[in-house]
């Protein structure tokens, strides 16, 4: 049979034909491309002449005709192409459709490539001058190496009053006497290793995380009650959905972040719980079958000892309709030194049992270091899964450069991004902090086709539970096709099932049989 030629090798060729007159020099390359190409038992040299014939045509220049080159040539070496590629792509396909499709969206992720390591470095980038801060707060904590590696060392060195946060930061004096005024209502608290991450530039993405500004006590608001407050059915249960529940294991986190949904729950001082607290939450959850799912949370269920956090985990193994178990933790980025064998063992054991999955916060690449990266990679291998629910914050991801780079270097950290949350507004304290809807729409939808699409996480808010703020895709109806909009440009036709052959079963699959 006949070569037959496609609908884009026939353009091409169309496009690189016409008058003209090449020099020398055009044609002795042009002609060495052709050589070469008929010469070899690959695609490249191929590809290679055609692109050259193409961006000639497309630059002023002749047509292939001028170089001594016929259309018979040519199209004997679209008939080697198709033959040689193992899935028969033709080269036209390629040379004039994949390659400038290619180009395009190069174009589309070519500001981000070129922003993202100077606007949004990780910590892994940063990793010298975060080595140069340890040495420094080491020496004015009076830390030693062990002190810094282990968890115990950390939190018995936190930052937590103004005059340690002077010390370890050197932050101007109207900065740390607003800090002072907002520290006599709520809690500060820092490790060492993270403040350690900050970097002296303004609005530093790590500090604005971790130390409070005027904006907490002086932004007027109305305080709405406590997250859950009316969804919370026992002791230590929050329940927003029929199949899931929260349990609140403890009120201690490593740090308290100055944008904290659970603000209201820290109280003053850190607390444990009694046995009998925790078992009113576990017969609540025996007693209702439909609950399949339970996220240990806080404070932060990472700050729970390894005896506590294996028997918690064990009572809910133990319970048959509990399927999933999620462990709610900023530990791995605020102090990963927590994370050593004994718990990797824990998670692994339970994790055998039923799934276990890591869910996380992280809402910036500079939390991204190579102990944080190692600490996550060590848990991977022990659980089902570990997510990570950022948050969405001013000045501190609210640009596609720092959240793109946010989500790349978490998945490249072991971390699947899962939510975006956009900052509750619940709370005047962090109203500051908050992004507009639109923005972080922008943000998200500007990912689809420009990054992995298992680094896009969904987008939502927390309103009486989770609800998803993608914008619609779907412009409207046309002859039986949906008309939907790109992410990143343009829109295309779809077309749909039949609505009105879908839904009637009577003759479909099976059950058309058996009926003479």
């Amino acid at each position: 049979m006949a070569f037959q030629l496609d609908g884009f090798t026939t353009d091409l060729l169309e496009q690189i034909s016409g008058n003209g007159t090449a020099t020398d020099v055009d044609s002795t390359n042009m002609q060495q491309l052709y050589a070469d190409a008929t010469a070899s038992d690959g695609t490249a040299p191929i590809v290679a002449l055609f692109h050259a014939l193409k961006n000639a045509k497309t630059a002023g220049g002749p047509g292939y005709e001028a170089y001594g080159l016929t259309r018979e040539n040519l199209v004997e070496l679209c008939a080697k192409h198709v033959e040689i590629d193992e899935h028969s792509v033709t080269i036209g396909g390629r040379v004039g459709r994949a390659l400038e499709i290619i180009t395009d969206a190069g174009l589309r992720v070519k500001d981000y490539l070129a922003r993202k390591d100077t606007e949004a470095p990780s910590g892994i980038q940063l990793w010298d001058k975060i080595l140069e801060n340890q040495t420094r707060i080491k020496s004015v904590l009076g830390m030693t190496n062990d002190d810094w590696n282990s968890f115990s060392g950390q939190l018995g060195n936190c930052i937590d009053n103004t005059e340690t946060l002077q010390k370890c930061l050197d932050l101007p004096d109207d900065c740390i006497q607003d800090v002072a005024r907002i520290t006599e209502k709520y809690r500060m608290r820092m490790t060492p290793y993270y403040a350690s991450l900050i970097q002296p530039v303004p609005n530093d993405p790590v500090i604005l995380q971790a130390v409070p500004t005027a904006e907490m006590v002086d932004t007027v608001g109305e305080e709405i009650p406590p997250v859950a407050s009316d969804h919370s059915p026992v002791r230590l249960v929050d329940q927003f959905y029929p199949r899931v529940v929260a349990l609140k294991s403890t009120n201690i986190c490593a740090m308290y972040c100055t944008h904290c949904l659970r603000i209201a729950h820290i109280g003053g001082s850190d607390r444990t719980f009694s046995k009998a607290a925790y078992q009113e939450a576990l017969d609540y959850i025996a007693s209702k079958p439909a609950i399949r799912d339970v996220l240990i949370t806080g404070g932060d269920a990472f700050m729970l000892s390894n005896s506590s956090l294996r028997w918690l985990l064990g009572k809910l193994d133990d319970i048959d309709h509990i399927k999933m178990k999620r462990l709610g933790t900023r530990v791995p980025v605020t102090t990963p030194q927590r994370i050593d064998a004994e718990l990797l063992d824990i998670l692994e054991e339970s994790n055998d049992k039923k799934p276990v999955r890591v869910v996380t916060q992280i809402n910036t690449a500079q939390e991204i270091t190579p102990v944080s990266r190692q600490a996550f990679k060590d848990i991977s291998k022990r659980v089902s899964a570990v997510l990570n629910q950022a948050v969405l914050l001013r000045g501190i991801n609210d640009s596609k450069v720092k959240m793109w780079h946010l989500c790349e270097t978490i998945q490249e950290a072991y971390i699947r991004p899962y939510y975006i949350f956009n900052c509750s507004y619940r709370n005047p304290q962090y109203y500051h902090m908050r992004v507009p809807i639109q923005k972080g729409r922008d943000i998200v939808e500007g990912m689809y086709g420009n990054i992995s699409g298992d680094a896009i996480p969904r987008y939502i808010a927390a309103a009486g539970g989770k609800i998803p703020l993608h914008r619609d895709n779907v412009q409207g109806r046309e002859d039986g096709a949906v008309i939907l909009q790109k992410p990143w440009g343009g829109e295309v036709r779809y077309p749909d099932a039949d609505p009105e052959g879908y839904g009637n079963d009577t003759n479909f699959a099976f059950n058309q049989y058996g009926k003479k």
